[in-house]
């Protein structure tokens, strides 16, 4: 139920074959980015986090499996993570910036990821439910979501159902610091991009977790994520 492959090559060769990643058409699929931004490395606990969940033999993880295939890619920006850089690609472009015209030369591995989930989308045997890109938040605590905004009532309810699951299921995530915005500074991120051009039955979310802690309701105490935590 596992299997990992190399897609395409990012400007230093440290990455990523189209080949085996078309989903299983009768379950629906979720798509998992980590590390646009480098110096996010909580993103990457976070990641490994889920892939260790999903691979386990926990009832709720077999379950998962069963129904759902998990498209993940853990590091969206593998020169950067590898240069030690903050915020930007090797040629000193943030990636999160770039996913309306990524270019195959200047952002490839963005540019190969668009084309996997463009076409996934226009497959009619593809139910893309969620894409959700995890991040790793410098100035607030708790884990939260960045979601859209859309005109349509029945959208925007059901948008907020996940977080509220995340909220109900997972003491450090907190819906009250989730947000749905339409800032246009954020156009070009995945989840705005990816949000506009998918069907209307995909949700896209940016998964933010605190860099520091996280404060459980009915509590004023911070608790540091740690592997304990």
């Amino acid at each position: 139920f596992f299997f990992r492959d190399w897609f395409y090559l990012c400007v230093e060769k440290t990455l990523l074959n189209p080949t085996n990643l078309k989903a299983e058409t009768d379950k629906k699929v979720v798509f998992l980015t980590a590390r646009v931004h480098p110096g996010e490395s909580p993103a990457s606990f976070v990641c490994q986090g889920i892939l260790d969940f999903l691979l386990s033999q926990h009832p709720v993880a077999r379950v998962l499996r069963d129904h759902v295939v998990f498209k993940i890619v853990p590091m969206l920006n593998p020169d950067g993570v590898y240069l030690g850089n903050y915020r930007c690609s090797l040629m000193g472009f943030d990636l999160n910036r770039h996913w309306q015209d990524p270019s195959p030369w200047a952002h490839p591995t963005l540019h190969a990821v668009k084309q996997l989930i463009v076409g996934m989308n226009e497959d009619q045997k593809v139910s893309l439910e969620f894409y959700i890109d995890i991040h790793a938040h410098s100035t607030m605590m708790n884990g939260f979501m960045y979601g859209n905004v859309f005109e349509e009532e029945e959208r925007v309810q059901r948008q907020a159902v996940f977080p509220r699951l995340l909220c109900h299921n997972a003491p450090d995530f907190s819906f009250s610091s989730t947000s749905f915005n339409r800032d246009v500074v954020k156009a070009g991120t995945g989840r705005r991009f990816l949000g506009g051009l998918l069907d209307d039955t995909s949700y896209c979310y940016t998964l933010e977790v605190s860099f520091y802690s996280f404060v459980v309701a009915g509590s004023t105490v911070p608790v540091p994520y740690t592997e304990d935590a």
